[in-house]
C-alpha cells in the first residue's frame, strides 16, 4: 500500500455559512464547492484544488457522528485524509497492522470518491480519512 499524500484536513464547524465567510472572506480562500453528503450526514465546503485542501464539515442531523463531535469537543480539528491509490489494499495493510477501522468496507463520500475511516486508536489519536477517487 503506498499513500499518495494529504488529501484534506477537516473541520467540524456549527455554522458552516459562517465558516464559509471566515475562510473565505477573512483569509481569502477560493470556495471550490459546497456538498451536502446524505450518507456522512453532513455538508461541506470544500477550499482548494486537489491535494492540500481545507474541507469544512457541518452536521445535517443532531444524532451523526460530527454533531456528536461538536458536542463533545466543539469546533476544531475533526480528521486527516490521506489519497490512497487503491483503497482496499489500504485498508487491509491497515487491519493487518493491527489498526482498527471504522468502515470495514468504502463507502461513497464528497466528490464521489471511495473513503473509509481508520479509527483514531489506530492512528495515534487522530482519525483518519482514506480517499480513492474523484476530487475538485
Amino acid at each position: 500500500m503506498k499513500a499518495k499524500g494529504l488529501d484534506h484536513v477537516a473541520i467540524a464547524v456549527k455554522d458552516l455559512d459562517a465558516a464559509i465567510a471566515l475562510y473565505r472572506d477573512a483569509l481569502g480562500l477560493e470556495l471550490a464547492e459546497i456538498e451536502e453528503v446524505p450518507d456522512q450526514q453532513v455538508r461541506t465546503a470544500i477550499f482548494g484544488h486537489g491535494m492540500g485542501r481545507i474541507e469544512l464539515i457541518c452536521p445535517t442531523t443532531t444524532d451523526s457522528g460530527v454533531a456528536k463531535f461538536l458536542e463533545k469537543r466543539g469546533e476544531g480539528l475533526h480528521h486527516v485524509c490521506v489519497e490512497v491509490e487503491n483503497i482496499e489494499e489500504a485498508i487491509a495493510a491497515l487491519k493487518a497492522k493491527g489498526a482498527p477501522m471504522i468502515d470495514q468496507t468504502p463507502k461513497i463520500g464528497a466528490g464521489g470518491a471511495k473513503i473509509a475511516f481508520v479509527h483514531p486508536k489506530g492512528m495515534r489519536g487522530v482519525l483518519t480519512e482514506l480517499r480513492e477517487g474523484k476530487k475538485t
